[in-house]
């Protein structure tokens, strides 16, 4: 029986294949349970409206089994006048509690676009103050040159780029893979 995602591995070029970004492919069901965070220097950037509300030189990445990797930047990449903080929290059993903020940008709102962990578990202890951003909610999420999309469904908040590959957890159907 092939597990979960090797088809699509597959048709990507295989582990460790250069995807069309030049970084390697990979698979969300190599990702490990529970989730690892790793620094990536690559240019993070959310724009909404034509505005820039984040452009940070390097990020952190989370990776779970079956999800796309959440980019996390810190807090002095965020022009944190376009953030309204709300009263909104949830809880991670990895990572802890998460606060949220709507991103208001040409006098938009979008609610709830963004999250943080001001006092994440140890083991996210990197992470702590830095924001990840909802690619669906909002226009342009970019990793390097790489315009992202975002995964389906509105709990996960992945990017999806050219070089990981799924099927995704968040879509209809899929909340108990």
């Amino acid at each position: 029986m092939k597990r979960r995602g090797e088809q699509e591995l597959a048709a990507a070029g295989g582990r460790g294949a250069l995807a069309p970004n030049g970084k390697a492919v990979e698979s969300v069901w190599d990702f490990p349970r529970p989730p690892s965070v790793e620094r990536v220097d690559w240019r993070i950037r959310v724009i909404h409206r034509g505005v820039s509300i984040v452009d940070a030189p390097h990020a952190m990445r989370v990776l779970e089994t079956s999800q796309a990797p959440a980019y996390y930047v810190a807090a002095e990449f965020v022009d944190h006048d376009q953030l309204v903080p709300v009263g909104r929290r949830s809880m991670c059993e990895w990572k802890g509690a998460a606060a949220y903020a709507d991103v208001v940008a040409d006098d938009q709102r979008v609610g709830e676009a963004c999250w943080t962990y001001p006092d994440p578990t140890p083991r996210f202890e990197p992470i702590r103050d830095h924001w990840a951003f909802y690619a669906q909610t909002l226009d342009e999420c970019w990793v390097d040159d790489e315009r992202v999309d975002g995964n389906d469904g509105s709990f996960y908040g992945g990017w999806i780029t050219n070089n990981v590959t799924g099927p995704y957890k968040g879509a209809a159907g899929t909340m108990f893979w």
